[in-house]
């Protein structure tokens, strides 16, 4: 069983950065698609930003490509998601989740059924 706990959300004013990690238990995260998605109130699960394989291989979505960047550490067994330049439009409760099938690439982005392991997820607040 795979389990993830979020941690590093919060309040940030807008311009500014903010780091979330999520702590992996029960598999290691190089043999894992690792994906963070953001839901806002009344708008639909948005796919981020994704880690997958030994490689390491990233994908993001256009809406934070360039200010977003999804990274791990295999010794820490923690997928981390830095995020700099934030604006409002970043207010969303944020999850990390996992899945052990590989393969999906930038797809998996828009398909969050295809994880199937899912943290509690954090709040994150942008302030003007």
């Amino acid at each position: 069983q795979v389990q993830l706990v979020e941690s590093g959300g919060g309040l940030m004013q807008s311009g500014g950065s903010l780091k979330l990690s999520c702590a992996v238990s029960g598999f290691t995260v190089d043999y894992l698609a690792i994906g963070w998605f953001r839901q806002a109130p009344g708008k639909q699960r948005e796919g981020v930003a994704c880690i997958e394989g030994s490689k390491g291989s990233t994908y993001y979505s256009d809406s934070v490509k360039g200010r977003f960047t999804i990274s791990r550490d295999n010794t820490l067994n923690t997928v981390y998601l830095q995020m700099e330049n934030m604006t409002p439009d970043d207010r969303a409760h944020y999850f990390c989740a996992a899945d052990g099938t590989l393969g999906w690439g930038q797809r998996r982005l828009d398909v969050p059924a295809s994880y199937g392991f899912w943290g509690q997820g954090h709040q994150v607040t942008i302030s003007k």
